[in-house]
């Protein structure tokens, strides 16, 4: 019932909000009017930072992949700007922690703490990167003698300048951390406006039903009134009486559903509902129902799908109520509205496993959450893809739309991660987000730029797919 484009949808737009507020981290700067310890504490500061490198490409699997110099950490040493200098230096000239990071990297591949670790994030478990190179810092590095002997023979050592050190390293994690780079909020979030999604597919089922009794309770009320006329006493009772309603009422899973959350539009909405029902007793679809002498469940099914259509998805009650209720439902009413009519279609014709799953299956229900965790973990990765563009046709990196960059990431992501969607389909899914969620000008703008990105992956060998 959820499918990929709202699944698509949804992931931009929570990452969007993510994003968009997300602490940046950076690594720490040489402190002002240095002295002679604080010149050693930085310096030592950034060989252990060196050394965590060094360590993270030491260790290797059979084939040859490195786990954890994939981790987003060590990404973002590696691509640091005021820290490129200093790998570059150490790959021209000797790096005296070398034999250490050789010696801790052994260690940890067989310490029980890195199989468990390695484990968890090959699972794809949220959080599996939290902490860990704060871990391997203070469990299998400082402990080492190696690595303390080395320390002690450096110019300028003092005990003082290697707490500091120690201080610095605990600010860079804290502050990693606290970038929320391990996207646990993003994908609660995601999670969220999911199971928003599916609440109003149920709210849209129920509505005809809800407006039926709001009817009839009014058809009541005008025969009990004091002064009574022939129509009150006899009313045409044919939209009351609509066979679809019934299939509606006596479906378990619908009722199940609606009662366990608790979901009313009369309850929680009965001023809208007092309009809406007067809006669609007042328009020409009704007007010709109730006027038809041939009933039929076909006729009855198709009035609300008319209903639906031309007055309840019109009306501005309505809408700016679904704005009200939830940030997420006007952006999914059209998805969501489309399921709902072909349910009670189905339900009109007596199936009665009308009511759509969730998801299609599995991989349709880790989506969403993994085309998420693939934007965050690689999307420094994906914006170097974007510069390496805009370089080779000296645009300005600053005049691009933050979502115009996002959209092109997450069409990245999808396109490198999930091999069996064709390559078209992602380029007219993303370029479509762009057209709704950007400027006017953003479909032709993101299908020019990325249609750049992906050739010059192509010639790099990263993308396998056919362009």
């Amino acid at each position: 019932m959820i499918n990929r484009v709202l699944i698509r949808i949804k992931a931009i737009q929570i990452l969007y909000s993510y994003l968009l507020v997300e602490k940046k981290f950076s690594f720490e700067s040489m402190p002002s009017m240095p002295t002679k310890e604080k010149r050693f504490a930085y310096s030592l500061y950034l060989d252990m930072l060196m050394l965590l490198n060094r360590i993270a490409h030491s260790i290797r699997r059979r084939g040859g992949d490195e786990p954890l110099a994939d981790t987003r950490f060590i990404k973002r040493l590696a691509n640091d700007d005021q820290l490129k200098p200093v790998l570059a230096k150490y790959r021209s000239s000797h790096f005296v922690f070398e034999p250490a990071a050789e010696r801790i990297a052994e260690t940890i591949k067989e310490s029980a703490y890195y199989k468990n670790w390695l484990k968890k994030s090959e699972s794809g478990e949220l959080g599996a990167e939290e902490g860990l190179w704060k871990d391997i810092f203070n469990i299998f590095v400082m402990p080492d003698k190696g690595v303390n002997d080395i320390i002690a023979t450096r110019e300028n050592f003092t005990l003082k300048g290697v707490e500091r050190m120690k201080e610095m390293m605990e600010t860079t994690f804290t502050n990693f951390l606290a970038s929320q780079d391990d996207g646990t909020d993003a994908t609660k979030a995601f999670a969220k406006s999911i199971d928003k999604a599916r609440e109003l597919y149920f709210l849209l089922l129920i509505l005809p039903l809800e407006l039926t009794d709001l009817r009839e309770r009014q058809l009541d009320e005008n025969r009990h009134k004091f002064l009574t006329t022939t129509e009150d006493l006899n009313p045409n009772l044919k939209f009351v009486e609509n066979s679809l309603i019934n299939e509606i009422r006596n479906n378990d899973e619908i009722i199940s559903f609606v009662e366990k959350n608790k979901l009313s539009w009369i309850q929680s909405e009965p001023i809208m509902m007092q309009n809406l029902l007067r809006a669609i007793m007042e328009s020409e679809v009704y007007t010709e129902y109730m006027e038809d002498p041939v009933s039929s469940p076909a006729k009855d099914a198709d009035f609300w799908k008319n209903i639906f259509k031309k007055v309840i998805f019109e009306n501005q009650d309505f809408l700016e109520t679904l704005e009200d209720s939830s940030v997420f439902w006007n952006d999914d009413l059209e998805i969501m509205g489309t399921f709902a009519l072909k349910t009670l279609r189905r339900l009109s014709e007596g199936d009665r496993n009308a009511v759509l799953a969730k998801f299609k299956d599995e991989e349709d229900a880790r989506f969403g959450y993994d085309l998420i965790r693939y934007v965050l973990k690689n999307k420094d990765e994906y914006r170097g893809y974007i510069d390496e563009v805009l370089v080779e046709h000296r645009w300005d990196r600053d005049r691009l739309a933050f979502m115009d960059v996002l959209v092109i990431e997450t069409a990245i992501a999808e396109i490198l991660n999930f091999p069996k969607i064709p390559l078209q389909v992602s380029i007219n899914e993303y370029i479509e987000i762009a057209k709704s969620y950007s400027s006017a000008k953003s479909g032709a703008f993101v299908n020019g730029l990325l249609g750049s990105v992906l050739k010059n992956l192509k010639e790099q060998g990263k993308l396998h797919k056919q362009i």
